[in-house]
């Protein structure tokens, strides 16, 4: 499982209000609702995404409610893995479900500048910088997180599993 993309870069206690703003939580669409992922802290993501894009981010990304929108519009943008110094426990946990692949790598997380070309290979934890031709070592996901992420989400998972069982 591998990630490759250009990276957008922001600071520290990103909270999930930031990431999608509550007035549009009203919108049942997901394409239309991830339109205003980081809206009120970068109005150019969105126009600036290409689809693979990481994210990269300093303490606590993901803080306050424990709402899903969150990581799935994040994931719905484009945005193929979040990189941060820590994530808050809810917001790390609501990724997974989702199936939003996301790294806890303080260094990565310093080093790494906006722009940067970064390819992630999830099964060892390696992230590359390819534009500073550097490594940084994270904790590679155990093989239930990798087999929900792969599913696209732990519901998917769970169906997967049934259906495998039922044969």
């Amino acid at each position: 499982m591998k990630a490759h993309g250009r990276t957008h870069k922001y600071g520290d206690n990103i909270d999930t209000d930031v990431i999608i703003p509550a007035r549009y939580l009203n919108i049942a669409d997901k394409k239309e609702l991830a339109a205003h992922c980081m809206e009120d802290i970068d109005p150019e993501f969105i126009g600036k995404i290409k689809s693979g894009d990481i994210i990269v981010a300093g303490n606590n990304f993901g803080c306050g409610s424990s709402r899903e929108h969150a990581p799935m519009v994040i994931l719905e943008s484009g945005i193929s893995c979040v990189i941060a110094k820590t994530f808050a426990r809810i917001f790390y946990r609501n990724a997974i479900n989702i199936g939003l692949p996301i790294l806890e790598c303080p260094e990565a997380s310093t080093c790494i500048n906006p722009g940067d070309e970064v390819e992630i290979d999830f099964d060892c934890g390696i992230i590359k910088n390819i534009t500073k031709n550097e490594k940084y070592t994270a904790e590679p996901f155990p093989e239930f997180i990798k087999e929900i992420i792969n599913a696209g989400g732990l519901l998917a998972s769970i169906k997967n599993k049934q259906e495998h069982n039922r044969k």
